[in-house]
């Protein structure tokens, strides 16, 4: 079975027809291929299916209301539009797609599909003279024109009694065109085949047998970002300090300790059409490890003379002939987080920098949490990503990535 589906991320809207209880063993099979599943609850679509049902099934929070203040304050539909690899409205019915051919937003689900910008899929499901109606048929062309894609309907007995059209598609047909989906934006992707290299996590260098100088980083956005530059098609080398994460599906991890064994690594996985270097390298190691723990003097302090560890960022950005096509750095700062940012990308010679701000707030650090919230750096612009949890802003890189290797293939065919 295909891992296409696995940790991707599907807005689900429930439209209001007979065929919504087809939904619950639609997400009962999702789930089973390790899809996140965010559910929108039409109020027609509560009329055969139940929150509590559906919320039981997809291990979220059902959303409904777009005048709820708490899911407003929590979520809000802009996000919900965004925080997703897919939109798919199962059912959709006549009156759903309607409003979205006219782009009417007078509900969560409608402002929803009008505020996103992520690929949209419907399965429609009505009456068979509803679905052969003109006004239905000039709907459906008007959504496909607007990149909509349509999950056809099947034929045969209907709720009402009649015979015909407008069956909703079976469960196997819906999760199966959702991978073609998966897999034609994979095949399409600029990025299929480039080998990027990404380092993640933090290094550990040791002081004696016990101890060691390390940092607070958890490793989850280079993870986030290996995983993200995957599901784009590319071949990703993944260079990891100590971390208790699992590697991600279709990465090839390299697992090191110190800044000299990444640094290692690194060099002998190029030559990469791109690296990421994500890792929170220590900057400083001891001269020497002691090779048995060191005691405690009467007081005293050890003495620890540091030295510098290779700055693996600035040695990728000033190769020559294996200097990959984009060498993207990251600045953890706790102070004029753009000003250091910039100046980091002047002084290290790197393509793009992503800066974050990993000062503490309210107890809470970007490293080793879930979340963040980042500038992108470019040579062209800079790009300011709200707070969003890591695994979005990961998607959000790897899509401008991906974005740019596009644009230099479209400008060679020039």
């Amino acid at each position: 079975m295909s891992d296409i589906l696995n940790n991707k991320r599907l807005l689900l809207i429930i439209g209001g027809g007979i065929a919504a209880y087809k939904v619950l063993e639609l997400i009962r099979r999702l789930k089973e291929r390790n899809v996140r599943i965010r559910p929108i609850l039409t109020k027609g679509g509560a009329q055969f299916v139940t929150p509590l049902s559906v919320s039981a099934l997809a291990e979220e929070k059902v959303y409904q209301d777009i005048f709820s203040l708490t899911d407003e304050a929590e979520m809000g539909h802009i996000r919900l539009s965004r925080e997703t690899d897919l939109v798919l409205v199962a059912p959709a019915t006549a009156d759903l797609m309607a409003k979205m051919a006219a782009g009417i937003a007078d509900d969560l689900a409608t402002t929803t599909l009008l505020a996103t910008d992520k690929p949209v899929l419907i399965a429609p499901s009505m009456n068979t003279m509803m679905w052969e109606h003109p006004a239905t048929q000039r709907n459906l062309d008007r959504l496909q024109e607007d990149g909509i894609g349509i999950i056809q309907p099947g034929s045969g007995d209907l709720a009402c009694g009649e015979v015909g059209a407008g069956r909703l598609a079976e469960v196997p047909d819906i999760i199966r065109t959702i991978e073609n989906f998966f897999e034609s934006r994979r095949a399409q992707s600029a990025l299929t085949g480039k080998h990027v290299i990404v380092t993640a996590g933090p290094t550990h260098e040791a002081i004696d047998p016990v101890r060691y100088i390390a940092n607070r980083s958890s490793g989850k956005q280079g993870y986030a970002i290996a995983s993200a530059l995957v599901d784009l098609g590319a071949r990703v080398t993944l260079v990891s300090g100590p971390t208790a994460l699992d590697c991600p599906d279709g990465v090839e991890r390299i697992n090191v300790e110190t800044a000299r064994d990444m640094n290692a690594a690194v060099d002998a996985a190029l030559p990469a059409d791109v690296a990421v270097c994500v890792a929170a390298v220590a900057d400083w190691r001891t001269e020497g490890c002691a090779e048995q723990k060191i005691k405690k003097q009467g007081g005293g302090l050890p003495d620890l003379h540091l030295v510098e560890n290779p700055d693996i960022l600035r040695a990728l950005s000033q190769k020559s002939e294996r200097r990959p096509a984009l060498v993207i750095g990251f600045a953890a700062e706790t102070e004029n987080v753009a000003d250091h940012a910039r100046a980091k990308r002047e002084r290290k010679g790197c393509d793009w920098i992503v800066a974050n701000n990993v000062s503490f707030s309210d107890g809470v650090s970007v490293m080793g949490g879930d979340t963040n919230a980042v500038l992108l750096i470019t040579e062209e612009g800079e790009l300011s990503w709200p707070e969003a949890g890591k695994d979005q802003i990961a998607r959000q890189l790897a899509a401008e990535i991906e974005k740019k290797f596009r644009q230099q293939a479209e400008q060679e065919k020039k």
